[in-house]
């Protein structure tokens, strides 16, 4: 399969998977509807798909779910392989990825940087502005 319809394919599972998870069809006590599916990265050969998993639930949540997902994988993989004209399902693993929280964090981090470089500046200025005795 070419580069254009694995990227496909990955976006298909991903919106099916994620369509499962919101209709409460996965029924493991674990699975919340606060997770989101990041991406899927499928294999060449279609003989596995990675799914990557996260929510801004705390992080023990989000493995809790994505265990639930991975208990559940073989009944995703069928309802989803029933949708599916494709001559080979992959196997689902499913993967907790926290960089959106991490990328958030990060961003937070430089915003308030930004602002503490910016008041030391306008302190300096008006350190340097007032007149002397």
């Amino acid at each position: 399969m070419g580069q254009y319809r694995m990227s496909r394919l990955g976006n298909q599972l991903r919106e099916e998977i994620a369509s499962l998870i919101m209709r409460h069809e996965v029924k493991d006590p674990r699975v919340n509807e606060f997770l989101t599916i990041n991406r899927v990265e499928v294999v060449k050969d279609l003989s596995c798909a990675k799914v990557y998993v996260s929510s801004f639930l705390d992080d023990a949540s989000v493995k809790r779910g994505v265990e639930g997902l991975q208990s559940a994988a073989g009944f995703i993989q069928s309802s989803i392989a029933k949708k599916l004209s494709i001559y080979r399902f992959p196997r689902l693993t499913f993967v907790a990825d926290f960089s959106m929280k991490e990328g958030y964090k990060m961003v937070q981090r430089l915003n308030s940087l930004e602002k503490e470089s910016a008041e030391a500046e306008t302190s300096q200025q008006l350190h340097n502005d007032s007149p002397e005795e």
